[in-house]
């Protein structure tokens, strides 16, 4: 099994929280008004789309890569569905645009980007989540 792990802590002086995984950061913080958010990074919700459009296409291209394939433009929106109290996303669509260097296309790439996304088939079969206090 192979684990990773980021880190999130709060940002003196302000409401904001800063996350990292190795040398890579991300400021999360809610949308301006709402809970002393002010509108400065990403929310839970746009964390979550992004997680599954983002992997989706390092997928492309870990799967075009495999069959030997250029790619060419990539374009991929993801429509995440929130209801309920407490809210919590209820479906996700993503919409696939994939064409190799040729302009055709890439429909086979497509098809095993979605054999292969890590976060896609998680969500789909459902992840087990704790919370644990910490020391």
């Amino acid at each position: 099994m192979v684990a990773i792990t980021v880190e999130l802590r709060n940002v003196e002086g302000t409401q904001v929280a800063m996350g990292w995984a190795g040398s890579h950061t991300i400021v999360v913080d809610r949308p301006e008004g709402k809970a002393g958010g002010q509108g400065l990074g990403f929310n839970g919700a746009q964390l979550l789309a992004l997680a599954l459009g983002g992997c989706f296409c390092n997928d492309l291209r870990y799967a075009a890569d495999e069959m030997g394939v250029s790619l060419g433009k990539i374009a991929i929106s993801v429509i995440l569905e929130l209801e309920g109290k407490p809210i919590i996303a209820k479906s996700a669509v993503m919409k696939v645009a994939c064409h190799g260097q040729d302009g055709r296309r890439a429909e086979q790439v497509v098809e095993r980007a979605k054999a292969i996304c890590m976060v896609a088939n998680s969500l789909a079969r459902g992840v087990a989540v704790s919370i644990e206090r910490a020391a």
